[in-house]
């Protein structure tokens, strides 16, 4: 798999919630983590993101072990440090703090420059309702574009 095809999506995010504000942060890996996230072996699925003191951390994050490491591999489920802007973090941090928000990751994706980046976004917990919505939304989409192709 080369470089630039990792892309890897947390598919359920924008079905659970709404999305206010997206980021682009990087990930203090180590040289295992890099190269079984080149290999596509990582997961977002139950990952969040979090403050633990005034620093952004991903919790959950899954990265599997890479086969050709031994003894010296990493942990798939540690908690991995994000890297952003000091002026970012506190924005995020205040909007955390006030309205009620979360973070979320979205999707990890490799750079131009080969390092590996995870987009984050600021966003809300969508209600019951909001999700039937869309799901509607998607089912009516689907059937226009099945009666279309005929």
């Amino acid at each position: 798999m080369s470089d630039n095809a990792v892309n890897i999506k947390n598919k359920k995010a924008f079905f659970e919630y709404e999305v206010l504000d997206k980021y682009v942060a990087g990930m203090q890996l180590l040289g295992t983590e890099i190269k079984s996230v080149r290999d596509g072996k990582a997961g977002l699925a139950e990952a969040y993101c979090t403050f633990v003191g005034d620093e952004l951390y991903v919790i959950g994050l899954h990265i599997g072990i890479y086969k050709n490491a031994g003894q010296f591999n990493h942990e798939e489920k540690r908690d991995r440090k994000l890297l952003l802007e000091r002026r970012e973090l506190d924005k995020l941090h205040k909007k955390v703090k006030e309205k009620g928000l979360t973070i979320i990751p979205l999707k990890i994706f490799i750079s131009k420059n080969k390092w590996a980046k995870l987009e984050i976004a600021l966003a809300q917990g969508k209600k019951t309702y909001d999700k039937r919505e869309d799901l509607k939304k998607k089912d009516a989409k689907r059937e226009i574009e099945r009666t279309s192709k005929r």
